[in-house]
């Protein structure tokens, strides 16, 4: 993590910090990672840090190396950030414009010729998954939407029929819970939940 680049502070209050009650120990990226809604409206993320976000998402395997996606990026303060809080639904539109940045994954469903993608989205799945960890290594924490106007960013960023806008993620330093109103901040605060190993893995040899 790049301190000199974030405005985290080095005393973090309970409500940013929710580390996961794992089973076995994992990777301390992964038990930390967590999806929250209060960002600080005043921090930034540097070109670099961005691009290292981005370079990791590049880096996600693929289905025979097609790598079959594609992002707009903007920071908080341009007018294609605004668009894309414009095209949120409510419940999300009302938290995710204190982000630092807004990140649209597209899958690139077929090529241009007509060839089918069929494992775009899965693939894109895994490179938001790398960029996602990214950030959390450089100091950030990621939110990821699906409460979105898709027709709206398509006709916004004239995109083609080709290109499927699937999650629009928020990047940003988390912030105190009780910034939000008060149905958001109970779900900030509510215990982090999963399902049992045993019942995610239907069969172990």
């Amino acid at each position: 993590m790049s301190l000199s680049e974030t405005t985290t502070s080095s005393s973090t209050a309970p409500s940013t910090v929710r580390t996961a009650e794992t089973s076995v120990p994992i990777v301390d990226l992964l038990d930390e990672r967590w999806s929250p809604r209060s960002f600080d409206p005043t921090a930034e993320i540097s070109d670099r840090q961005l691009d290292a976000l981005l370079e990791a998402a590049r880096w996600a395997p693929s289905a025979q190396n097609h790598q079959p996606r594609r992002f707009v990026v903007a920071r908080r303060g341009t007018e294609t950030f605004d668009t894309i809080v414009g095209a949120l639904l409510s419940f999300n539109a009302m938290w995710a414009g204190n982000a630092s940045a807004l990140i649209v994954a597209l899958a690139e469903t077929s090529t241009v010729e007509g060839d089918d993608r069929p494992t775009a989205e899965y693939d894109l799945g895994q490179a938001v998954a790398h960029l996602s960890v990214q950030a959390h290594a450089e100091g950030f924490h990621t939110h990821q939407m699906a409460g979105v106007e898709w027709e709206k960013l398509v006709a916004a960023f004239d995109l083609p029929a080709n290109l499927e806008p699937v999650t629009v993620t928020a990047v940003g330093v988390v912030d105190e819970a009780d910034k939000l109103i008060e149905a958001l901040a109970e779900r900030e605060t509510a215990p982090r939940v999963r399902l049992s190993l045993d019942e995610l893995v239907l069969r172990r040899d």
